[in-house]
């Protein structure tokens, strides 16, 4: 809670709120995803276009979206948009590098496990414990389709977000360096880290 802003959370994107999910990950994700859909303007437009509202939960401050977490589960994540959806919007002289840049931020999933796509939170309500809520419900969502785990990947310019990932039982797994991708990017390393799920009832798919 914030002020007198009382957080509610919620799976899946509310209706109409895709413009507003874009944002808010494109703030959080901006510096990362420039090389593949940047400008700004126009890749927060081709994530808006894109989403599966399905592969999200939410954080609503008064019925406003402050906060989103994505996950990939059975082939689908939040972000989506095909190779020839990105030629579409880009072109095929600029699409063909930014199909490559793409691949190079792709993660699939094995049997059992959610991957997590990060977490956006609107600045001012940062450090209020939305971050952690959001984290909590993507176990939840995972114990319920049965998951024996969830699975992230953090940069290692973002320490603020890992700090957080381990106070919520992540472990490391393994870092991967990155040298090439410090100027493209903006970071030098990834870490992947896992928690393992106590599979519940509930979920949905």
């Amino acid at each position: 809670m914030m002020g007198n802003a009382t957080v509610e959370i919620r799976r899946a994107l509310p209706s109409g709120a895709g413009r507003r999910a874009a944002e808010l990950y494109w703030e959080a994700f901006g510096r990362k995803l420039g090389a593949a859909l940047g400008p700004p303007e126009k890749g927060v437009a081709f994530i808006a276009a894109h989403l599966n509202p399905d592969r999200a939960v939410v954080a609503l401050a008064d019925g406003r979206l402050i906060g989103l977490a994505g996950y990939r589960h059975a082939g689908r994540a939040l972000t989506g948009g095909s190779p020839a959806d990105v030629l579409r919007a880009y072109g095929w002289l600029t699409g063909l590098p930014r199909l490559a840049v793409l691949a190079l931020l792709e993660r699939g999933e094995t049997p059992g496990e959610l991957v997590m796509d990060g977490i956006a939170v609107d600045p001012a309500f940062r450090g209020s414990g939305v971050g952690g809520l959001l984290l909590e419900e993507v176990v939840a969502v995972a114990a319920g389709l049965g998951c024996r785990r969830v699975r992230l990947d953090v940069v290692d310019t973002n320490p603020r977000a890992r700090a957080l990932y381990e106070r919520r039982g992540f472990v490391a797994v393994r870092t991967e360096r990155t040298p090439c991708l410090r100027e493209p990017m903006g970071f030098g390393s990834v870490t992947r880290m896992s928690r393992s799920v106590a599979a519940g009832k509930g979920g949905r798919p």
